[in-house]
């Protein structure tokens, strides 16, 4: 296979060392027989490395130029090179309602955003890999007690073991960015209910990690008055950062239990 060396678009930074390119490419390989959906392509410089795996292979690209250059250079994929906003598509609809690996270079300004709708199709998304800001990695990867752990480390921990795979420095891109970049892999683990109310689960952990310096019986107190008495256990001591997924979803019971028999009070 020739390989394509993309030329750059001003404002762009692309990504010169191919061996890496490669590196990333393979990840997808720890779910083999898949198809896969690349985000945000660019130049195609990962696309050209996913394309000899065999594999029916989309890509979304939104950026006008980048759309044509992969038309051109990568004229096999046909109308596989969807030009739409991945965040506002619908994702059953892309290989017939079937699973599939999300895989990409993702552009770092929507990288948690990107992460976020995997979370909503995460019974159509068994595996994502990829690589992004080496900052927003290590949050997804952190865990409790660590300064980095919060509301991304809860929500993915949740449905998918998270992998630290590398690091990638600044000098393999052209021109190089003023962060690191790092490659993960996040494949969904066995939970196929959280055993909580799930909408009340994200509202404690964004609740609470939004003011992750107060005490939970202070942060959580708009959803659970202070003056309530499961407000008096010592898990309401503890800082959001220090409890587990499990904390949580055990926390996000006990909330729900009381907020039901404070409202029966009520209603008496």
């Amino acid at each position: 296979m020739k390989l394509v060396k993309p030329k750059k678009f001003l404002g762009q930074h692309f990504l010169k060392d191919l061996q890496v390119a490669q590196d990333i490419a393979d990840t997808v390989d720890a779910c083999p027989d898949l198809p896969i959906l690349e985000v945000g392509p660019g130049m195609g410089v990962l696309t050209q490395f996913l394309i000899p795996k065999g594999r029916q292979l989309k890509v979304v690209e939104l950026d006008f130029e980048s759309v044509a250059y992969l038309r051109e250079n990568f004229a096999q994929l046909g109308d596989n090179i969807i030009e739409k906003d991945f965040l506002r598509m619908d994702l059953a609809e892309l290989f017939d309602g079937k699973p599939f690996v999300l895989t990409g270079n993702y552009p770092y300004n929507i990288s948690s955003q990107i992460f976020f709708k995997m979370l909503d199709y995460k019974d159509l998304i068994p595996c994502c890999t990829g690589m992004i800001q080496k900052e927003v990695a290590e949050r997804i990867a952190a865990a409790p007690g660590n300064k980095t752990y919060g509301i991304l480390s809860i929500l993915i921990q949740a449905w998918y073991k998270v992998e630290y795979l590398f690091t990638v420095h600044e000098h393999v891109f052209n021109p190089p960015p003023k962060v690191k970049s790092a490659v993960i892999r996040m494949t969904r683990n066995e939970t196929t209910d959280l055993g909580c109310n799930e909408k009340l689960f994200k509202q404690i952990v964004k609740t609470t990690f939004n003011q992750r310096r107060k005490t939970l019986r202070n942060s959580i107190s708009t959803i659970l008055d202070k003056s309530h008495p499961l407000s008096a256990d010592a898990i309401f001591n503890k800082r959001p950062e220090q409890l587990s997924v499990e904390d949580f979803i055990d926390l996000t019971n006990r909330v729900e239990q009381a907020l039901a028999e404070a409202r029966a009070n009520t209603n008496q």
